[in-house]
């Protein structure tokens, strides 16, 4: 048998390091994943052209974080379920958990793809993709769609193996699945000249490769909870508390991502070298975003597994070094990106206009990341306490909301593309500052001391 016993350093090691420790790992894949689409922005934009690189990004890559998101976001509840049971050593609870979403991961990637084969082209229609690039963004999102089976297994796969406290593993899965993808681009794009089409093709067997790996991983675990494919269905107690935590957070994710579908709208107004340039600059800031997004993650697992155990105090700790390492992170960023956007945007185009324009997105919302920190670190934090419905209701009334008035209201009377993306500092702001409210609302109130 395959039992062991190993000291949780979760629960037991100096905080900051454990944070650390998770965080890279989650970083370091974070960046690998986001390399799938970068690598087929690269690669068209600077082989096929620039309304190749608007078709892989702009409204396509909106279009595919919106659905892929939301059952993303869904599994939130899977990490938390399980990194609490774990804390609790409840394992024949994390067994059948981990075999609910595995069933989960198939059945909603088999209905993503369904969705993304047949929605693609209205959805693409009323976000008023540019007729040039409308034909090429069809092809690339219903491709892209194919492959998504494979892309919630890993992920949910992944979010499984950090709950247990393993976040190096899925790391080296993308690496080697990332490498695959820049190489399959080249073969694909380059030499056999089939433009977004092979920059689809190839994402979607790069994927299925790290979820091949990851579900080997999931077979030779703990023998008293290792993955079986006889144990494979759904467990109603377990979906219904996965469904209870991650719902609101799946609907948080949802709305940020149909909030970001109408920013693409507005911004597709500007026509195609702004959206270009849009989609460079995306690329560039998702820096950011995936160091942000594995801070969320670690505070959400430390929290999980440390509430799960009753250790209240690391967990009020944890959270306090987490909001302090970010904004050294986030400084860190901002001082890197201001000065190098223009270097940066050369990457994905030679075009002067698209260029000039991405310098002034990269210029203008940088300096405000600030702003974003504590809607990542506390609504993490809550969620792995088992509250996700009121951070739900905060987001998307701080952020969505008021970034649709701001839409509606705002941009028609000033009509610039910086008009459009203020609406990024201005929900931030409002948002952190709830966020703040209520975690303070909450520790209290539960005595989390």
């Amino acid at each position: 048998m395959k039992t062991k016993t190993v000291e949780n350093q979760i629960l037991s090691g100096v905080i900051w390091k454990q944070l650390l420790l998770f965080f890279f790992p989650l970083l370091f894949g974070s960046f690998f994943q986001q390399l799938y689409n970068t690598a087929d922005a690269i690669v068209v934009g600077r082989f096929v052209g620039k309304e190749a690189l608007a078709s892989v990004g702009g409204g396509a890559g909106t279009l595919i974080n919106l659905f892929v998101g939301f059952f993303v976001g869904l599994s939130a509840g899977v990490t938390v379920t399980i990194s609490q049971y774990f804390g609790r050593k409840a394992l024949k609870e994390v067994s059948q958990a981990i075999h609910t979403a595995v069933a989960f991961a198939i059945a909603a990637g088999s209905l993503l793809m369904l969705t993304g084969l047949i929605l693609a082209p209205d959805i693409l229609k009323w976000m008023n993709t540019p007729e040039a690039i409308l034909n090429s963004s069809t092809t690339y999102v219903r491709i892209c769609f194919c492959g998504m089976i494979s892309n919630l297994i890993y992920n949910i796969g992944a979010g499984i193996l950090r709950a247990l406290g393993d976040s190096k593993r899925p790391l080296y899965f993308l690496i080697v699945s990332c490498a695959a993808n820049i190489i399959l681009d080249i073969l694909f794009v380059v030499v056999f000249g089939l433009g977004v089409a092979g920059a689809a093709i190839a994402t979607i067997l790069a994927q299925t490769m790290s979820a091949v790996l990851v579900c080997i991983t999931l077979v030779k675990l703990d023998a008293l909870y290792f993955l079986t494919l006889r144990g494979i269905r759904f467990h109603g107690w377990v979906m219904k508390k996965i469904v209870q935590i991650g719902l609101p957070a799946g609907i948080q994710s949802l709305m940020y991502s149909f909030s970001n579908i109408l920013i693409q709208t507005n911004v597709n107004d500007f026509g195609t070298d702004t959206v270009a340039a849009w989609t460079a600059y995306g690329k560039i800031d998702s820096v950011f975003w995936m160091i942000i997004s594995a801070l969320g993650i670690s505070i959400t697992t430390f929290t999980g597994q440390n509430y799960g155990a009753g250790y209240y105090c690391r967990v009020r700790k944890g959270v306090r070094q987490s909001l302090i390492i970010s904004v050294l992170i986030t400084a860190g960023i901002s001082v890197i990106l201001i000065p190098s956007g223009e270097i940066l945007l050369k990457l994905f185009t030679s075009d002067t206009q698209v260029i000039q324009i991405g310098t002034m997105m990269i210029r203008f919302l940088v300096p405000t990341y600030f702003t974003y920190i504590g809607i990542e670190i506390f609504s993490g934090a809550l969620r792995g306490m088992g509250d996700a419905f009121i951070p739900m209701i905060m987001t998307c009334s701080g952020i969505c909301l008021l970034r649709v008035i701001w839409l509606i209201f705002a941009v028609p009377k000033w009509h610039m593309i910086t008009t459009v993306i203020t609406c990024y500092p201005l929900t931030w702001s409002v948002t952190s500052v709830c966020f703040i409210l209520y975690y303070r609302y909450y520790v209290k109130t539960r005595k989390i001391a």
